[in-house]
């Protein structure tokens, strides 16, 4: 099995770089470095850790997917969490599943599929408190790497990094760095590494199963994008994946979202409609460009909506909701635009539209008509990233914590839990 790490870009966002403390005394100068150490396993010690292990507090939360009375929360690059929400007032975190590099999930049935670095696994979940390991593809997803000049053990599993620091002696010959070689650690930036606190969170891609999937699941098929393209699985025999296509996007791909027979594909400079009309070959339909930003994606029959936002490793400056006629699949239209100030992921019931505006809180409006939208209600408080709107319940991602609301009275919006994220 292949064991490369996970876009590992995204897992450290604001971390990657140097923190330098140098000193100098004549020709005497130091630098210290903080950097991370990876701590291995073997293969068969991780394949026998993917069950329903204790629950573990919640640190670093990513997507998430609502199956049934159950959310299935991924702590980023280590696993699942199982949240039992039969009573979404009380919620329950009642196991977590181990699973070194996990990034992604999407639920058919009994059946879980997540990412295991670069392989593929099929999880029964039937019963979530003794979950079931059916298959693993190996290499299924080639493109997950090491960044920068880190060269790991081929022949072993990164479950954790250890943090370390270091001090060098170098040259400092007219005030001149060198740069320290760690061939076999990442080094990071010391001061946000010891901040703890929103920046970590701030660059975590929450909402599997809302705006923010990387993974998604059409009757007999599942659907993956990658930075650059989108790959087809064939789950006909859900138990055992099998690949059928791979299609080559371009780049900067984000999110994948699903409409009848559409996926919805989001990207630093726009959004492409694929029809499935023949579910193993996808073929491109119609398009719509904009500035480059990001863009989680949502659609239904007539419209598709589109958060744009600034302040990430987009490199953008628009932050707006976009709404397009998708009438004409072939030929997208812009409706209009609305003002926003750092919109994330998104969620439709009927006609309320739930938007996660950041440190603006969470936004729901009336969108019976796209060309005026109206706010009905902003929730302030919490930093929010990714909403999933159903039967009444609003299941929020947010800075801090998972927040659940009750909207089956629009106006009178309540609050009935929070599940607070580990400092």
């Amino acid at each position: 099995m292949t064991k490369i790490f996970t876009s590992f870009s995204k897992l450290i966002g604001l971390f990657i770089g140097m923190f330098f403390l140098a000193g100098c005394v004549k020709d005497n100068c130091t630098q210290t470095y903080s950097y991370f150490m990876p701590v291995y396993r073997t293969s068969a010690e991780v394949r026998a850790n993917i069950k329903s292990n204790q629950p573990r507090e919640i640190e670093r939360p990513g997507k998430l997917f609502i199956k049934d009375n159950y959310i299935f929360l991924n702590e980023i690059d280590k696993g699942i969490h199982i949240i039992d929400n039969v009573n979404p007032s009380a919620p329950k975190n009642v196991a977590f599943i181990d699973i070194p590099g996990n990034m992604d999930l999407a639920v058919k049935g009994n059946i879980l599929y997540a990412d295991l670095y670069t392989d593929l696994l099929t999880i029964d979940i039937t019963n979530p408190l003794k979950v079931v390991v059916k298959s693993i593809i190996d290499n299924a997803f080639p493109y997950r790497h090491y960044s920068g000049s880190f060269s790991a053990d081929k022949q072993m599993i990164i479950v954790d990094w250890e943090k370390r620091d270091t001090t060098v002696s170098v040259d400092c010959k007219g005030g001149r760095m060198s740069i320290w070689n760690c061939s076999n650690c990442m080094v990071f930036d010391a001061a946000l590494a010891n901040s703890g606190g929103s920046s970590q969170k701030s660059t975590s891609p929450f909402g599997m199963g809302g705006s923010m999937a990387r993974f998604t699941i059409v009757n007999s098929h599942l659907y993956t994008v990658s930075d650059q393209s989108l790959d087809v699985f064939s789950i006909s025999n859900p138990q055992t994946p099998a690949f059928t296509s791979k299609l080559q996007l371009g780049w900067g791909i984000e999110t994948i979202y699903p409409f009848k027979n559409k996926l919805f594909i989001g990207s630093n400079t726009g959004m492409f409609i694929y029809d499935i009309t023949n579910p193993s070959q996808p073929s491109k339909q119609g398009s719509f460009t904009h500035v480059r930003t990001c863009d989680p994606v949502i659609a239904d029959d007539k419209y598709a909506y589109i958060t744009l936002r600034s302040g990430s490793t987009c490199q953008g400056f628009t932050n707006q909701l976009d709404v397009l006629n998708i009438e004409d699949i072939f030929h997208p239209t812009l409706v209009k635009s609305y003002p926003m100030t750092n919109p994330h992921g998104l969620s439709k019931d009927g006609d309320l539209l739930f938007i996660c505006d950041g440190k603006q809180g969470l936004k729901v409006y009336n969108a019976t008509n796209a060309n005026s939208i109206s706010l009905i209600k902003q929730i302030i408080g919490p930093e929010t990233y990714d909403v999933i709107a159903w039967n009444d319940v609003a299941i929020v991602s947010a800075a801090d914590g998972l927040y659940q609301y009750n909207y089956s009275d629009v106006n009178n919006i309540k609050l009935l839990s929070k599940t607070v994220w580990k400092k």
